[in-house]
């Protein structure tokens, strides 16, 4: 037995996830857009309340680096166990990147942003950024299938340098003061 699905059932399962996740996002507080009242397509101030609510910003990055790690793992464990198929992957993945938008957006996760990173104005992602954040996720997780592996590892270096040298938080800077914050990296990124 194998769990390979039909590209159509994956793709109805993808739709019915997208729904659920965005209702769940909706019944725990989140609001749909921008309280500003409009959407763009990139918003480019990280120090501002409008950050993580609009289509894309410096975060975006993140997922997509996301989306190049998880096709990474599922590749992997694909090749493991002949049961298991990317495209079960995939829906893995999706259901990790919203489990995680989900958690992203509780009390604990944004207080925590708040007390230890550089995010002191975070009140959680409009749902309109969380679904495109989950779109980011997959479009790494559709990169990382066409490149090779050297490919992807140097995709990822240049995204976390680039974004890194241009607002002074990355992925990596963030997973660190999240799990166990330096003063001497809060000072580097507030200026100090």
């Amino acid at each position: 037995m194998s769990f390979n699905f039909s590209i159509r059932t994956i793709v109805l399962v993808a739709v019915l996830l997208f729904v659920v996740f965005a209702a769940t996002l909706y019944f725990i507080g989140q609001v749909p857009i921008c309280k500003c009242g409009y959407v763009k397509l990139w918003h480019s101030v990280v120090f501002s309340a409008e950050n993580s609510q609009h289509l894309s910003d410096w975060y975006s990055f993140s997922h997509i680096i996301h989306g190049l790690v998880f096709f990474g793992i599922a590749w992997l464990i694909s090749r493991r166990w002949k049961l298991f198929s990317l495209r079960a992957g995939f829906l893995i993945a999706l259901l990790a990147e919203m489990a995680w938008e989900i958690f992203e957006n509780t009390d604990f996760i944004i207080n925590r942003y708040r007390e230890v990173t550089i995010s002191l104005d975070y009140y959680g992602d409009s749902i309109i950024n969380s679904v495109f954040d989950v779109l980011f996720m997959i479009l790494g997780f559709f990169l990382a299938r066409k490149l090779p592996v050297w490919a992807t590892i140097l995709f990822i270096i240049a995204m976390e340098v680039f974004v890194g040298f241009y607002i002074r938080d990355n992925l990596t800077l963030n997973i660190i003061m999240l799990i166990y914050p330096f003063k001497a990296i809060l000072n580097w990124q507030t200026g100090g």
